[in-house]
């Protein structure tokens, strides 16, 4: 290393930082281990097993991220609101794959722009909850905080906090990921053939026309490259795709937070894209610690509560430099509360010259109950907030960059409207989440064709 290398990492190294720092600060969300030489022994196993992820990719994405910030791609960023190790199948993976590849299809052919895919899989086994225990009758036990911590039953045994499901979930993780990648170099994303997309209830859908008009065009418009050329277009059989969960469980996210060769700094290899939800994103808290030393891009969840200073007060804890693709907010406001939430954040971040990107969380804030007891979202709700962003984002002068959405590519029930106009009804059908409802393949190539007429609409002249 020569000296001008040493004299740039002195200067990006965070001060008083190392993996382990976090320890030392107030950790929320973690889940009590019983037997300390146990999670010892998980923790050492995990430390010897390789990265999921390589420095390369995750540089790769910080680039994409960057030219995302000025306009140049969108970033949609989707999948299951948690993974469970028995839905780690061939099936369910290849679905929630061609769903998304759909998506981005929709996104390219109306935004006229590269889209960044970023995947809600591959670690999304933790999830945060409002309550450290639950009470059914007369039977009170610890919160199901997702796969890579307990089960979903019921029982004690279930609820009991396994250091052993680490293990598992990064087990499941790497399959996954081999599957995703060997998917993709075999041309499962070819856009010669963007038909074989197609799950097997798509032509029952209503947007099924819409769609198949969209994959004609831009079938002819790849033949008709080529016919000009007289060669195969390059690189169109094959897409990038990233990672990316909630750093939750910081044992976890540590034992994977790693030095390479050939860069300087740490990286979490666990995942491209680790993002701090609402109930972790403390000043002085253990998730901000950890997250404000590795060199990922990073991206933090924004609600309705944080207030314009506070927002500046993250920047300059998360990215102190203003280095380009180092930080997203996610806003998750509410159709209801955006309006009046957003505006403010976006004016300070803009009048202070911060480089970040804004993406778009419609689900988080639209959740509600239905009196038959089911946690669901409407649509309407999901559309409303998404289509307030864009107008806000251009009122205020700023850029919304991405939607962050929570979908399955599996024929489920758990959201209500749509293309189907799904009701409290259907919810009994389908409705399969452990945590969030989501959105069914249907409801998310929907979200993606109301981006392009958004979109659409703005740039179109006055």
């Amino acid at each position: 290393m020569n000296s001008s290398d040493r004299n740039v990492q002195a200067v990006r190294l965070p001060q008083e930082w190392s993996a382990t720092s976090w320890r030392e600060r107030v950790a929320l969300q973690l889940p009590h281990y019983g037997d300390s030489d146990e999670l010892a022994a998980a923790l050492s196993e995990l430390r010897g097993l390789p990265p999921l992820v390589t420095s390369w990719e995750i540089l790769a994405l910080k680039q994409q991220l960057a030219e995302a910030q000025e306009g140049k791609r969108f970033v949609l960023q989707g999948g299951d609101c948690a993974e469970t190790f028995s839905e780690c199948t061939s099936e369910v993976i290849s679905n929630r794959l061609k769903v998304l590849l759909q998506m981005s299809l929709v996104l390219v052919h109306g935004l006229r722009k590269p889209v960044v895919r970023v995947g809600r899989f591959a670690g999304q086994y933790a999830k945060p909850r409002s309550a450290d225990m639950e009470t059914i009758g007369d039977v009170t036990l610890p919160s199901y905080r997702g796969d890579m911590v307990n089960g979903p039953a019921f029982t004690a045994e279930a609820r009991r906090p396994d250091p052993r499901r680490m293990i598992k979930a990064h087990a499941r993780s790497a399959m996954t990921m081999n599957f995703v990648r060997a998917l993709i170099d075999g041309g499962f994303a070819d856009l010669h053939h963007p038909e074989y997309w197609n799950l097997n209830w798509v032509g029952h859908s209503p947007l099924a026309d819409e769609y198949r008009r969209m994959v004609n065009s831009i079938g002819d418009a790849v033949r008709f490259m080529e016919t000009l050329s007289g060669q195969e277009v390059h690189n169109l059989n094959r897409v990038e795709f990233y990672t990316s969960h909630e750093a939750l469980l910081l044992p976890y996210e540590e034992s994977l937070t790693r030095q390479v060769p050939r860069h300087w700094g740490w990286f979490n290899l666990s995942t491209h894209f680790p993002w701090i939800g609402m109930r972790t994103a403390a000043f002085e808290g253990a998730h901000v610690e950890y997250f404000r030393g590795i060199r990922n891009p990073i991206a933090v969840k924004v609600g309705p509560s944080v207030a314009p200073d506070q927002l500046l007060r993250l920047i300059d804890i998360l990215n102190p430099e203003d280095e380009p693709g180092r930080l997203t907010f996610i806003h998750r406001m509410g159709a209801t509360q955006i309006a009046q939430k957003l505006p403010p954040l976006l004016e300070t971040v803009r009048r202070d010259g911060r480089r970040v990107l804004w993406i778009c969380d419609p689900m988080h804030g639209n959740t509600e109950s239905t009196a038959n007891g089911y946690k669901t979202r409407r649509f309407e709700n999901i559309g409303r907030e998404l289509e307030q962003s864009f107008e806000l984002h251009a009122a205020a002068g700023t850029r919304l960059g991405g939607a962050h959405l929570e979908l399955t590519g599996e024929d489920v029930t758990e959201c209500l409207g749509g293309a189907r106009e799904l009701t409290e009804l259907d919810l009994e059908r389908a409705y399969r989440t452990c945590v969030d409802p989501r959105l069914n393949y249907e409801q998310a190539l929907e979200v993606a064709m109301l981006i392009v007429r958004k979109q659409s609409q703005l740039a179109a002249p006055v």
